[in-house]
């Protein structure tokens, strides 16, 4: 670990292919992405090989290790926590710098789901929606594409004269992100209940 021109450079190599195989793993199952938060390179030859952490890996394991899944949280905050040892070790200003990504992945869209409450309106009918809980996962499709799912749980309610809300209700919403097409497109779907006050 090191800085160079003021970047902060995280790698891990080997000439072990099944060393750099495990970090990649230990990366993907944390949520990160290869390619986006991170690039490898085999060894070949008796060249050693590496796993480089990239800039924006870094801040998104930070987020992970408070927004994340309950393993994600988890294995993200282990992550983060031997980053800064390492970097404690690295020297001081590799300390400053990757405490400061840290930090900007940690507050990055830190707007929390719970109690969030807002009046919309749907049919000329106006409704309250109050988000109780959430969180976000990454999880793998039938085709094994990776795909973020966000899951909140909300109460929605009919809103009657000024202030009186009726047919409350409470369930569990998932939105779920992929890339599709040869565009490779970020689409996301979410699936409504018939069964919701008013039908459909």
């Amino acid at each position: 670990m090191r800085l160079k021109d003021g970047a902060l450079m995280i790698k891990f190599g080997s000439t072990d292919r099944n060393s750099i195989e495990r970090e990649k793993q230990r990366l993907e199952n944390m949520g990160l992405e290869e390619g986006r938060d991170f690039t490898v390179k085999m060894p070949e030859g008796g060249e050693k090989g590496y796993v480089s952490i990239l800039r924006e890996g870094l801040a998104y394991a930070a987020w992970l290790s408070e927004n994340g899944s309950e393993k994600q949280r988890r294995l993200a905050a282990e992550f983060v926590e031997y980053i800064l040892q390492r970097a404690e070790k690295a020297g001081k200003e590799v300390y400053k710098k990757a405490s400061e990504i840290i930090e900007e992945g940690k507050t990055r869209g830190s707007l929390k789901l719970e109690d969030f409450e807002k009046e919309v309106e749907v049919d000329g009918r106006k409704h309250v929606v109050k988000v109780i809980g959430g969180y976000a996962e990454f999880k793998r499709g039938r085709d094994g594409r990776k795909l973020l799912r966000i899951r909140i749980t909300a109460e929605v309610g009919r809103v009657e004269g000024e202030h009186t809300i009726v047919d409350r209700v409470v369930r569990e919403y998932t939105i779920t992100f992929g890339r599709y097409g040869k565009f490779n497109a970020a689409v996301g779907h979410a699936d409504a209940s018939v069964n919701a006050p008013g039908g459909r």
